[in-house]
């Protein structure tokens, strides 16, 4: 199939054509003819498999046949940093359509907020918005929902599990009951059904690999002990094998206090974290993509709505507590059809938030030992029955240590 199977309007085709964009992915095939036929959908689709594009395009066209100038659609997402990205997204399909676009987020000045204010009241046909920055802007300005024909719910599973629930339903009752609503998430937990049945009409249902990891990702696990992550960390980092790799920890002191123990061993690493200011943030991220940053260290803010093509390495320096988010960060490697590596690093601390990841993806990971000494791992091959196995040979009483076999 080609997006020009889609009778997309020539402007838009045009667009795509310029990005390079030839063959929908199964998601944007599976999606699109279903928003195209204004029918409300549940799609389900973890990061990376092109679902921005996939409810975008269809909005789009329909703008570029209408003359109404008019707030259209408004699209919720859980960051400020998804909500610049959609736009951005926005922006480039939209290049020879003109269709005006606008990512509203806190976070910002003063300045900031009466810009986006203003913009909303304006009437811009697509608004991008966290849900706290809007609940502020509406109890504060006159936004005008009345011509609103699109909602869309982006990773919906991270809105709820931010706590936005209450925020969804208060913004849900300032817009129209005659729109069409979209509901896009990596999972599908019981709170979303729930959301789903407040808030929607008969839906379309769309799943596409729930809770997998990409088929391009080669994961690893490295188990080691506590006191020997950080050496790990940089025997993986310090021969600049990698141009570009994120490393995920629990929060944002572990951030910091990270970046400056790598720095001090002469790595090109910056910290992401939401102490950062948004033009903070703008930079490091560029800087990132011009490889002036090898490294970036952060928290789950790093998981979901940053868009980096390219990144080789993703390594879960601490692992999460929710195993649903070891999928999305380590779907910042391995976009589209491309291949990417991600390595965790556990000590015996973290082997029950393994067996979680492990057990939703439903496969064991292959790990290998880096210490010399004795630790217990649960392997399998192809996903097939796997056995409890002694990985580690005790370190001999004298001589180097034993290393990894090659």
């Amino acid at each position: 199939m080609q997006f020009s199977d889609f009778n997309f309007s020539d402007r838009l085709n045009d667009g795509l054509y310029d990005m390079g964009f030839d063959k929908p992915t199964p998601i944007q095939e599976m999606a699109i003819p279903v928003i195209q036929a204004g029918k409300d959908l549940i799609a389900c689709a973890q990061t990376g498999t092109g679902k921005t594009a996939a409810f975008v395009l269809p909005i789009l066209n329909k703008l570029a046949t209408s003359e109404n100038n008019q707030l259209n659609t408004l699209i919720l997402a859980p960051t400020r940093e998804l909500a610049m990205q959609i736009d951005q997204q926005i922006e480039g399909f939209s290049y020879y359509l003109g269709v005006s676009s606008i990512p509203v987020y806190g976070g910002g000045s003063g300045e900031t907020f009466l810009t986006q204010k203003r913009a909303l009241e304006m009437g811009a046909e697509i608004v991008i918005a966290t849900p706290g920055r809007l609940i502020a802007l509406l109890s504060s300005g006159k936004i005008d929902f009345k011509n609103l024909k699109h909602l869309i719910l982006d990773e919906a599973d991270r809105m709820l599990d931010m706590g936005f629930f209450d925020d969804i339903v208060h913004i849900i009752s300032h817009i129209p009951t005659d729109r069409q609503t979209i509901l896009f998430s990596a999972t599908m937990p019981p709170n979303i059904r729930k959301l789903a049945q407040k808030i929607m009409l008969n839906p379309e249902s769309i799943n596409i690999a729930t809770s997998k990891p990409a088929e391009g990702i080669d994961q690893k696990v490295l188990l080691v002990n506590e006191e020997d992550k950080f050496k790990t960390l940089v025997e993986i980092l310090k021969p600049n094998t990698y141009e570009s790799v994120i490393v995920f920890v629990g929060t944002k002191d572990s951030a910091k206090k990270l970046e400056r123990k790598l720095q001090d061993r002469r790595i090109l690493v910056k910290s992401f974290h939401s102490d950062l200011e948004q033009e903070e943030r703008i930079e490091l991220i560029n800087d990132f993509k011009s490889k002036r940053v090898n490294v970036l260290v952060g928290t789950d803010i790093l998981s979901r709505g940053i868009d980096i093509d390219g990144i080789e390495l993703v390594i879960n320096y601490d692992l999460p507590s929710n195993p649903e988010d070891f999928i999305h960060r380590i779907g910042r490697t391995a976009r589209g059809d491309k291949k990417g590596t991600a390595i965790a690093i556990v000590s015996q601390t973290d082997r029950r938030k393994l067996a979680r990841v492990e057990k939703l993806i439903d496969r064991k990971i292959f790990a290998e030992n880096l210490t010399g000494k004795e630790l217990t791992a649960v392997v399998s091959k192809d996903n097939g029955p796997y056995k409890k196995k002694k990985f580690f040979k005790k370190k001999p009483k004298s001589g180097p240590p034993s290393g990894p076999k090659a």
